[in-house]
């Protein structure tokens, strides 16, 4: 009786992942209802041209939407699909290095004018694709994400023609905060204030702290019809990533341009316009990454059918207990063993070259996963010659272990990459990122595999597993302020770390209690990391 209880709770479960992840599905797939949505490429560079199924009496202005560092057109697809429903053409595209444009970027992030060069010429050239769209009026608006607001605020500065310019999280690194027409700045209002006052300083026209200080979130300065609309606007809650999925930065983003256009605002009556559609999709995606995840569980106990030794649930209480009642002098230890390889990865790095692999930052981050790693791994051989850790014996998972680690990784990989892949950033692998992987995984795994050893083990404190993830993020800190010049970036994919340590962290748990075996959960998450490195991060030209 108890047991078909237990059978139908799962099978109710199961049933709600499955509806969570429909319904996120659903949402974002209906974001593109009544739009052509076509793709096609611009000199080898990657485009998608959103507009209106449906005519809507003439020719319509078109808005070119660029992504940031490390991203694709594919996270830019709320923009498009709010401001193609509101009658206008969004055009998005890959820079060079970036998504599935096949040419690499040239350089390094230390040759700042050759980088510039390549990606405002990416830009020049879909903006001048944009404006001969069929069924174009001409007019031509931009908005850019992180790195690319500061191009796009460059190329309207240099092409007076651009209609209006948003900046999402702006940072423009001119030598005079000179602003384009009509410019509207968006930041997620936990920004750092740092990044936060680019944007006011454009706004204000000036580098005076005091007026810049001064400009009022929400408030329009000047007049479209001149060209002096400025506007500094903050998405309540939201960080780098969230910002592009709030509401406020959707909404935002329609006004502007339909004031800036002449085709809303000011001289048109609201009660003339169509209720606006907003996609605003970050729950929709939450919902999607949820679904699946959740999902992960009910697998993982058909999984934990096919592993012969399976630990039950004595064990696993047993465990606890054990972890509840170990000595003083073992905490010690792994609080040693823990904290050491945090704090001594990013200083021994610093001792090391790490230009060696044709994608910016991946060759560090390979490093760093692979130190992190072995550091880990010699502290606890150490600790087990001296008998203070209990080591398990060497041997090679059954084949049964081995294909439910196959069937975790396949799970983790396809059924959350393909998702991630349509609606969120781009994951496939553009020409030359197939050896990354395989170069990245080396790193990866050596991290991973250590870290659920000694995470899983019985000996380990209790919230073992989130407390190594935190010290991880607080390591890659470091090496950024360390080397801030050149490490920057990294703080960027710092949100998309944590979202992955908390997905794959489930996933290794359910996993790990299904089979006994921490492979299942290392392989899955070492391999999500190199390939997510491998794809995103921008490939470079050695």
């Amino acid at each position: 009786m108890r047991r078909a209880a237990v059978r139908i709770g799962v099978g109710l479960y199961a049933l709600l992942a499955l509806l969570v992840a429909g319904s996120a599905l659903r949402t974002l797939a209906s974001a593109s209802h009544g739009l052509v949505v076509a793709h096609g490429s611009v000199d080898a560079i990657p485009v998608t041209v959103f507009r209106p199924a449906h005519g809507t009496g003439g020719p319509l202005p078109v808005v070119v939407i660029a992504h940031g560092f490390a991203g694709s057109q594919q996270l830019m697809q709320a923009f498009a699909t709010t401001l193609a429903r509101n009658g206008m053409i969004a055009v998005t595209f890959d820079f060079p290095g970036h998504g599935r444009h096949p040419q690499p970027l040239p350089g390094s992030l230390q040759e700042h004018e050759a980088l510039l060069t390549a990606l405002l010429g990416a830009l020049d050239r879909v903006v001048g694709f944009a404006r001969v769209l069929p069924g174009s009026d001409g007019r031509v608006a931009l908005l850019g994400h992180s790195m690319a607001s500061d191009l796009v605020v460059r190329q309207a500065q240099a092409d007076p023609a651009i209609v209006a310019t948003v900046g999402v999280s702006l940072v423009y690194g001119g030598a005079r905060m000179v602003a384009p027409r009509n410019l509207l700045s968006i930041y997620g209002s936990i920004e750092p204030d740092m990044v936060q006052s680019f944007g006011r300083r454009l706004v204000a026209g000036t580098d005076a702290v005091g007026e810049a200080a001064a400009v009022v979130p929400g408030r329009t300065y000047g007049r479209f019809d001149d060209g002096s609309a400025r506007r500094f606007v903050l998405a309540a809650g939201a960080e780098h990533i969230g910002v592009l999925y709030h509401s406020t930065s959707q909404r935002e983003s329609l006004d502007w341009m339909l004031q800036a256009f002449g085709r809303g605002g000011a001289g048109v009556p609201k009660a003339s316009q169509a209720p606006a559609f907003i996609d605003a999709r970050g729950p929709a995606i939450a919902g999607m990454l949820a679904g699946t995840v959740m999902l992960a569980w009910p697998l993982s106990m058909v999984l934990g059918r096919l592993v012969p030794g399976r630990p039950h649930a004595p064990s696993l209480r047993a465990a606890s207990r054990a972890r509840s009642t170990s000595g003083v002098p073992y905490r010690r230890d792994w609080l040693w063993l823990t904290v050491g390889p945090a704090l001594a990865t990013p200083l021994l790095l610093r001792l090391v070259p790490s230009h060696f692999l044709p994608i910016l930052l991946g060759d560090y981050l390979l490093l760093h996963f692979a130190l992190y790693g072995m550091l880990t791994a010699g502290g606890a051989a150490w600790l087990a010659l001296r008998g203070r850790l209990e080591m398990p014996a060497p041997t090679l998972p059954s084949p049964a272990c081995a294909a439910a680690t196959l069937a975790v990784v396949a799970w983790s990989t396809l059924a959350i990459g393909l998702g991630v892949d349509r609606y969120v950033f781009n994951l496939w692998p553009a020409d030359g990122r197939g050896p990354l992987i395989a170069a990245l995984l080396v790193g990866t795994l050596a991290w991973a595999a250590a870290d659920e050893w000694l995470s899983r083990h019985p000996q380990a404190p209790r919230f073992a597993y989130p407390a190594t993830k935190a010290l991880f993020i607080a390591s890659l800190v470091l090496a950024v302020m360390l080397d801030l010049s050149r490490l920057f970036f990294l703080v960027i994919i710092i949100p998309a770390i944590l979202v992955m340590f908390i997905a794959y962290g489930l996933l290794s748990r359910w996993s790990f209690r299904a089979t006994g075996s921490p492979w299942p959960g290392a392989l899955a998450t070492a391999c999500a990391f190199a390939w997510g490195i491998a794809v995103t991060f921008p490939a470079i030209s050695r």
